[in-house]
């Protein structure tokens, strides 16, 4: 099966038609994307997505002697 660009497509079966035809297939398009867009921004995002985020860079590593390391490092400073 032959994939047509976006280009062919173009040249092939849009350029031909009449003015105010490709008006209304430009609208139909610019309507399809902005319902798209409207579902695209009814997603929320949640911080808790980012739950175990990095977690194995952690792992092995106790959490109050890294606290005690940094805590020293900035008392030296």
């Amino acid at each position: 099966m032959t994939r047509l660009t976006i280009d062919q497509i173009y040249e092939q079966q849009i350029k031909a038609l009449p003015r105010a035809t490709r008006l209304r297939l430009l609208a139909r398009i610019a309507d399809d994307l902005a319902a798209t867009d409207a579902e695209d921004d009814d997603k929320t995002l949640s911080i808790m997505g980012l739950h175990g985020l990095g977690a194995e860079i952690w792992q092995g590593i106790d959490a109050q002697v890294y606290v005690n390391h940094l805590r020293d490092k900035w008392d030296r400073q």
